[in-house]
């Protein structure tokens, strides 16, 4: 394996829309969703691990899950978990990973994904990645895995290429909002237009100097930190400092400004694993499309509903279609899918 691959993985986020598995104190990413054997987190560890060696994979997550990490993927050390004191999105996270990594090893290559993707073709994952490293250690390059758009959907952000480029790896022309429907059939009509499934690769040159040119107050913030990062003094400097960040996104923060952007579309089944619309997709179903987890079911004059619950619980359904079903602890939740998206809504209503 190849000592200057690196792999940074984001596992802070709550995966509040899968409420009531997913909740603050033990987020989605640390659940087998799929009933695979692997939490999203171990698989996404595992996908990683065939092209980048395991002690060059950092994890980043809250505090309040560091522990949860080391548990989940014994392999790592302590060190491989970077905790985030304050929540600050994406971009102060991968600055600061981004300088650890370069601190390290300034000739270093590396990938940023999410922790709750699912990706079946992981040999396909592997290629795709292997050819971005390939394309970034020759060029000064911010890439992204650009995902086929399957239908229009409009939970996503779009990545546009020029349709003219005939090169496998597309010089991006710009980065378009969460479409509505109509706006996300157009895209797909024109046939340039890719998901932006949030995994990036770049070395770590060419990530630092973007964050000096496009951030340079964050820049400043984090690299008053230079000669902790990888000592014992790191989490003091980090706890001090890191909420002084401000809260935005890799995409507003770099991607959308930067002129030496690319996106390599994709060759692998993808899934972000948002909500449990997405999760039904996956699952294997029954005649009438119906989705079952764990539990035991007797259905009738239902379809198209994903019925979850813990092991071998009777669910006993009757007139429903297109509903999640998820019976947890002490909640049950009987919600219409074509209202999942206030699925996290609810859940900021909840008594603290």
């Amino acid at each position: 394996m190849n000592k200057n691959y690196y792999a940074v993985i984001m596992a802070g986020g709550v995966g509040s829309r899968f409420w009531p598995v997913s909740t603050t104190d033990f987020p989605k990413q640390f659940h087998d969703m799929l009933g695979a054997g692997q939490t999203l987190i171990q698989k996404t560890f595992s996908r990683l691990s065939k092209l980048i060696p395991a002690e060059n994979i950092l994890v980043l997550t809250n505090e309040k899950y560091s522990s949860i990490v080391l548990d989940q993927l014994p392999q790592i050390n302590p060190s491989q978990v970077l905790t985030e004191p304050a929540m600050r999105n994406t971009a102060p996270c991968i600055l600061y990973a981004s300088l650890k990594i370069k601190k390290q090893n300034p000739d270093a290559l590396m990938i940023v994904a999410p922790s709750d993707h699912w990706i079946e073709d992981e040999a396909a994952f592997t290629t795709n990645v292997q050819q971005c490293f390939d394309f970034c250690s020759q060029h000064n390059a911010l890439m992204t895995l650009g995902i086929q758009p399957t239908f229009p959907n409009t939970g996503f952000g779009y990545i546009e290429f020029d349709k003219a480029d005939a090169n496998a790896v597309k010089k991006v022309h710009q980065f378009r909002e969460k479409p509505d429907y109509e706006t996300a059939k157009s895209f797909l009509e024109q046939g340039n237009f890719l998901w932006n499934g949030g995994i990036f690769i770049w070395s770590v040159a060419s990530v630092t100097q973007a964050f000096e040119q496009y951030q340079p107050a964050m820049n400043s913030l984090f690299m008053q930190g230079w000669a902790q990062f990888n000592t014992g003094s790191e989490k003091d400097f980090i706890d001090q400092h890191y909420a002084l960040a401000e809260n935005i996104s890799i995409d507003y923060a770099l991607m959308e400004n930067a002129q030496n952007v690319y996106v390599l579309p994709a060759t692998f089944d993808w899934n972000d694993l948002g909500t449990w619309g997405s999760l039904h997709e996956k699952l294997d179903k029954d005649e009438n499309n119906n989705a079952v987890v764990n539990a035991t079911v007797m259905i009738n004059n239902a379809s198209s509903n994903i019925i979850s619950t813990s092991k071998d619980k009777l669910v006993i359904i009757d007139g429903l279609e297109d509903f999640i079903i998820v019976d947890k602890d002490n909640v049950l939740l009987i919600y219409p899918k074509s209202k999942e998206q206030e699925i996290k809504g609810i859940v900021g209503q909840l008594p603290k």
